[in-house]
C-alpha cells in the first residue's frame, strides 16, 4: 500500500484543532494524546450505550460507543504493557480505485518500549465483508507504519469478570503503603486470597488494598480461573514479564 496515499485526520490533545497529514509522516504523533476525532452521541432509541470510562493508565477519561468497546478499554487498562490510550485516535481515509474510504479505529494504545497499537472493536457476529475490508486494510497500514493491530471481538468471559471486578479498585487511592508492604510480604510465596489477607489485618481494610495490587501487576493470580477466596496469590517477580 502507498502510504503516501493513505490521510489522517486527528485532533491535538494540546492545540484542540485538527490536523492532518500522510501516514507516512504520522508515525511519531502522540496519538495516546489525541482527542476523539468524533463526538460520542447519545439519543432516544439508540442501540449502543456510550459513555466514558476512567482509565487507571492515564487517570483521564476514554470514551467507548457500546459496552463491549467499554469492556476492550478495561482490558486494555489493565494490560500492562499499556502505557498510554485514547478512543476514536483517528480516521483514515484512502482510495479503493473508485472512491474515497474512511476509518476511524476504536483505540490507540502506547506501548512500552514506545511502540503503538491499533484497536477495532466488533463482535463476532457483526463482521459484514464491507467492514472485514476496512479492517484488513487498517491492519496493513499499521504494519507498513510499525504498529501493531487487534481486532477484538467478545472477550472471554471469565477474564473479562475477573478484570471487571478488580477495576473497581483501579483507583490510586487504594494503595495504601503499609498495607501493601505486609501484602507483598505474605504473599512472598503463593497462598490462598482470603486465608493469607486475614492474617495482614481486617479484611474489610485489607482486601481493597490487595485488589489494587493484583490490578497494578504487584500480586499475580491465575486470570483463566475465576477470582474468589481460594485463588491463589503470589507476589510479582521483579524484573520477569
Amino acid at each position: 500500500m502507498d502510504l503516501d496515499l493513505v490521510d489522517v485526520e486527528w485532533v491535538d490533545g494540546e492545540r484542540n484543532g485538527f490536523r492532518r497529514g500522510g501516514l507516512a509522516s504520522v508515525s511519531e504523533v502522540a496519538f495516546e494524546a489525541a482527542r476523539p476525532v468524533r463526538r460520542f452521541s447519545s439519543y432516544r432509541g439508540q442501540r449502543h450505550f456510550t459513555g466514558w470510562y476512567w482509565a487507571a493508565t492515564t487517570e483521564s477519561l476514554v470514551g467507548f460507543e457500546s459496552w463491549l468497546e467499554r469492556d476492550r478499554a478495561m482490558l486494555l487498562d489493565a494490560d500492562r504493557r499499556v502505557v498510554g490510550l485514547s478512543s476514536q485516535p483517528f480516521r483514515l481515509t484512502w482510495p479503493d480505485g473508485r472512491r474515497d474510504v474512511s476509518h476511524t479505529p476504536d483505540y490507540f494504545a502506547r506501548l512500552e518500549g514506545g511502540s503503538g497499537l491499533v484497536v477495532d472493536v466488533r463482535p463476532a457476529d457483526r463482521m459484514e465483508p464491507r467492514d472485514a475490508e476496512k479492517f484488513s486494510a487498517t491492519e496493513a497500514m499499521c504494519q507498513a507504519v510499525g504498529w501493531s493491530y487487534q481486532l477484538a471481538h467478545e472477550p472471554d468471559p471469565v477474564l473479562l469478570s475477573n478484570v471487571r471486578w478488580l477495576a473497581g479498585y483501579r483507583h490510586p487511592r487504594y494503595r495504601v503503603t503499609e498495607v501493601s508492604r505486609r501484602l507483598l510480604d505474605a504473599f512472598a510465596e503463593p497462598a490462598g486470597l482470603a486465608a493469607t489477607a486475614e492474617l495482614v489485618g481486617d479484611l474489610v481494610a485489607v482486601l481493597p488494598v490487595l485488589y489494587h495490587l493484583v490490578w497494578c501487576g504487584d500480586l499475580r493470580i491465575e486470570w483463566s480461573t475465576p477470582l474468589g477466596d481460594g485463588s491463589l496469590v503470589s507476589a510479582a517477580v521483579v524484573g520477569h514479564g
